[in-house]
């Protein structure tokens, strides 16, 4: 069990949070051993913020701050000290500052005040959630004792073992930092990425290219939100609808199928919205598409032949030959619905299957092939098919995540950089794997996730696909 905590200023244990950098500075030396992180003001730091730490941290360091409250004690994330190394002024503290947080000239003063400069190397693990914990000490101290106490079984190592070790080497042999710009804009666009989302995935994706973070972490989005009202508003009740009329109730189904099929990929055109005597949607992109949304608690029969005169009055002959027909409601359609959706072609999903196809984009963006679904848009009730391919697609995605897991533990476990298509097959063959596959197919999977637009690996590319070499960029996390 973990009942300490080593104070240090709250900036630091950010930047130890976000893989930033893998050291602290103590005061006296620090043995091996494991110790939660408790965030506490920068009073301790000899030098103002923004002469203490270094212009692409600043950002980050004056924002942590601005969050920290001192009548809230909570812990983040503890750490395993794996060495700790006494620096002093013969050592080139230039080269620590590009590799650390602080500035050259707050190293200095630090070695001019007291000799010597203790640097703790820490491995950091995440908590799932943060611990509010009662502080039983005196916060100047180093270390101080807390309750209640937390296990080294909890939290999530911020780097892998691989990723933590080369940074190890890179920081004791003072190893020039490889992409110092990309830094520097990081630390830019750090302020920005709190409240902008876009920022934020771009912070992301340069963490995991400097090795700062191993993973993409996938968090909902809150402009979001909106996916998880897809069904309960196709489903609606009169209880639920207190003070909405049946036409407002039915106008925000329509609205939200909209958004759902342009989430999807669909070109939904503007001039169908629906209302009386008008088409509820039409998709002009990548294939005609028309539908007919309903919402409470079943579909009325005559939707069918609704939607046939609906379709054939706005819009073209053609169009509305072409198109693909759909009918969105609540409930088990009645047979007579069915036949008359059969005869004329048409697909009927439930409000809860567009919700799931929604979220299967959502959580992995461009997953949804359009011409693909449409196969499963069959003549008549398609939730049990259009089900089979959302299954389909994330077994699809299973296979790669765990192709990437292999690729990564093979070259942890091998302290190689990178491995070719017949190392990378042997390791697969003796994995939990769940699907079996040829080295063909396999290099095939592997060059997918080392294009550009995927980035999940890396490759080197040999004279022939035998001599190509893969190596590991992030997780494909399900």
């Amino acid at each position: 069990m973990i009942d300490t905590a080593l104070c240090l200023p709250a900036p630091e244990i950010e930047g130890l949070i976000q893989g930033r950098t893998i050291v602290a500075i103590s005061h006296l030396f620090i043995d091996p051993g494991e110790f939660a992180l408790y965030a506490s003001d920068t009073s301790i730091n000899i030098l103002p913020i923004n002469e203490y730490y270094r212009s692409s941290f600043l950002s980050t360091a004056q924002a942590t701050l601005a969050r920290l409250n001192p009548n809230k004690p909570i812990i983040k994330a503890w750490a395993k000290c794996e060495l700790c190394e006494i620096i002093d002024k013969s050592k080139p503290l230039k080269d620590l500052s590009l590799l650390t947080v602080w500035t050259t000239e707050a190293l200095q003063k630090i070695i001019k005040q007291r000799e010597y400069i203790f640097l703790a190397y820490m491995h950091v693990y995440k908590l799932p959630q943060p611990l509010q914990v009662s502080i039983l000490g005196d916060i100047g101290n180093q270390f101080v004792p807390f309750l209640p106490t937390l296990s080294a079984a909890e939290g999530t190592p911020i780097l892998s073992n691989n990723t933590f070790k080369k940074r190890l080497k890179q920081l004791k042999d003072r190893l020039p930092p490889l992409h110092p710009e990309l830094e520097e804009l990081q630390g830019t666009i750090s302020s920005l990425a709190i409240t902008n989302l876009d920022a934020k995935k771009l912070e992301r994706d340069i963490q995991v290219f400097l090795g700062w973070s191993g993973e993409h972490i996938q968090q909902p989005e809150p402009v979001l939100t909106w996916i998880n009202d897809i069904a309960k508003l196709g489903d609606r009740s009169k209880e639920e609808d207190e003070g909405k009329s049946n036409y407002q109730a039915g106008t925000d189904f329509e609205n939200i199928v909209r958004k759902s099929l342009d989430f999807l990929g669909f070109t939904v055109d503007s001039y169908h919205k629906g209302g009386a005597g008008g088409v509820d949607v039409f998709c002009s992109k990548p294939y005609p598409l028309i539908g007919e949304c309903k919402s409470g608690k079943k579909i009325p029969n005559d939707t069918a032949v609704q939607l046939l005169n609906l379709g054939t009055l706005r819009l073209n002959k053609k169009d509305f030959q072409q198109s693909t027909k759909l009918i969105i409601g609540p409930g088990e359609p009645t047979q007579q619905l069915l036949d008359a959706a059969t005869i004329h072609n048409m697909a009927i999903i439930n409000s809860e299957t567009l919700e799931k196809l929604v979220k299967l984009q959502n959580n992995y963006r461009n997953s949804v092939d359009l011409f693909k679904l449409k196969e499963y848009l069959k003549a008549g009730k398609s939730d049990e098919d259009v089900t089979k391919y959302i299954e389909q697609v994330s077994q699809d995605i299973r296979l790669r995540s765990h192709v990437i897991q292999v690729l990564k533990n093979y070259l942890e476990n091998t302290h190689k950089e990178c491995a070719g298509v017949e190392a990378i097959h042997g390791a697969y063959s003796i994995s939990n794997f769940p699907k079996r596959l040829s080295s063909i197919e396999l290099n095939e999977i592997l060059i997918e996730l080392s294009s550009p637009l995927a980035g999940y690996l890396g490759r080197k590319k040999g004279e022939d696909w035998r001599r190509d070499r893969f190596y590991f960029l992030r997780d494909l996390l399900m």
